[in-house]
């Protein structure tokens, strides 16, 4: 429908690809949505988005909070609101961050953004100079590359393991480029339970990397989505947590732990860097949306969520327990994979020659769809990996397209053979 629409509207003489900016010429529809786009179109299971199961959203208490706010509080929810965000939540959040995570609230200042990933355009915005060096995991998250993109820097990719990224790869690069006369303006690292890994830094790389900013001199942007979605281990503190400069500035969301569809996010970060992204914000959007602000404040302060966030984990766990399971009894040797302690995904490597893009359509027609892997490397340059997603559908159906999904490895794998 929507591809007939332009077609139709593009039949006549005037050339509309001529008006765009040369950024806009440049830009790419994310390919995990295009991708979405085909799975809805059949009897698929999608094992590819990255969206939370609707089951867990808590409906009942955001009608009781909606009908408290529109009763009390319409004044404020209903007007315009400061840029940096609704107080009484930005309070809330920096108390909930300090019992949390131990992060002092004397050190940090809390925006509000319209989700996350308006911080991740934000940030690009306020900090990237055309060539600026920005380090990120090898993989890492696509829409911060995207985001990030725009502003046209220099990306290094440092490789991962399961501890995360190997810093020791990247003190090494560090040095080299010392030596060259040239620093990196900021990290960026997803530091527990990765999007697309699924792997998280563990503390002393967490450690390790403060150390490295201090010596080297740059700041590190650490994602955090999936935090609190912990099925098994130790909770591990954030990088923030270590931070006695300010050289860290983390990003939070509400969209994992309680809806989505509100598009609320926030920046904990040095007041002085807020400064400068509330005025780059401004020129934005003037302010994230107050109603759902309002909403989310009391949904914080009465306690919800942390009465929440328990839940969420336990609808989840067995969902990943499931994937993993499936992965274990269908696999063929040869296909290795990650071993997520919380967050939403799970990484799998083929062997080398495969090149899951090309075989993503196999894959459909087969009634499974997952995410190829290249997307999330800097520069595409890895062909043999795919993620997959375990929140979304129930454990049953997950079986079932992990099940289908091998079946289209093995033959790709006997191709290879020959």
């Amino acid at each position: 429908m929507e591809e007939k629409l332009m077609r139709k509207l593009s039949s006549g003489s005037l050339d509309f690809e001529a008006y765009f900016s040369d950024k806009a010429q440049g830009m790419k529809a994310s390919e995990i949505r295009e991708l979405l786009k085909l799975v809805e179109a059949g009897d698929v299971i999608s094992l590819a988005g990255g969206l939370p199961a609707p089951e867990t959203f808590p409906v009942e208490i955001i009608k009781e909070i909606t009908a408290e706010v529109i009763t009390h509080h319409a004044d404020k929810a209903l007007q315009y609101g400061t840029t940096k965000g609704f107080t009484p939540l930005r309070l809330a959040l920096a108390d909930w961050m300090e019992k949390r995570y131990g992060i002092p609230t004397s050190k940090v200042e809390i925006m509000m953004v319209a989700g996350s990933q308006q911080a991740l355009d934000l940030i690009g915005r306020v900090f990237i100079n055309p060539g600026d060096i920005v380090v990120v995991e090898g993989p890492t998250y696509l829409a911060a590359l995207n985001a990030f993109k725009y502003y046209d820097p220099k990306f290094i990719s440092i490789p991962m393991d399961d501890e995360g990224m190997r810093v020791d790869l990247l003190e090494e690069k560090l040095e080299e480029l010392r030596r060259q006369g040239k620093r990196v303006k900021f990290v960026y690292t997803v530091s527990t339970f990765q999007n697309p890994a699924g792997v998280t830094m563990s503390l002393e790389r967490r450690k390790k990397l403060i150390e490295l900013a201090r010596e080297y001199d740059f700041l590190i942007v650490e994602d955090s989505p999936y935090s609190e979605l912990r099925y098994s281990g130790e909770p591990i503190p954030p990088i923030k947590h270590f931070d006695d400069e300010g050289r860290v500035l983390y990003l939070g969301t509400f969209s994992k732990i309680f809806a989505p569809g509100f598009r609320l996010g926030w920046i904990a970060a040095h007041p002085h860097f807020i400064r400068k992204i509330e005025i780059a914000k401004q020129a934005v959007d003037l302010c994230a949306n107050p109603f759902g602000q309002v909403i989310a404040w009391k949904y914080v302060a009465d306690g919800h969520l942390d009465e929440h966030i328990p839940k969420v984990i336990e609808f989840y766990r067995p969902r990943r327990d499931a994937m993993l399971e499936a992965l274990e009894e269908y696999m063929p040797e040869g296909v290795k994979w990650t071993k997520p302690d919380g967050g939403m995904f799970i990484w799998v490597t083929l062997p080398e020659g495969i090149d899951t893009k090309l075989m993503a359509e196999k894959a459909i027609r087969k009634g499974v769809a997952y995410v190829p892997g290249e997307a999330f490397f800097a520069y595409r340059d890895v062909k043999n990996t795919m993620r997959l997603n375990f929140t979304y559908v129930p454990e049953e159906t997950i079986r079932e397209g992990v099940k289908r999904l091998a079946e289209v490895i093995k033959e790709e794998m006997n191709a290879l053979k020959g």
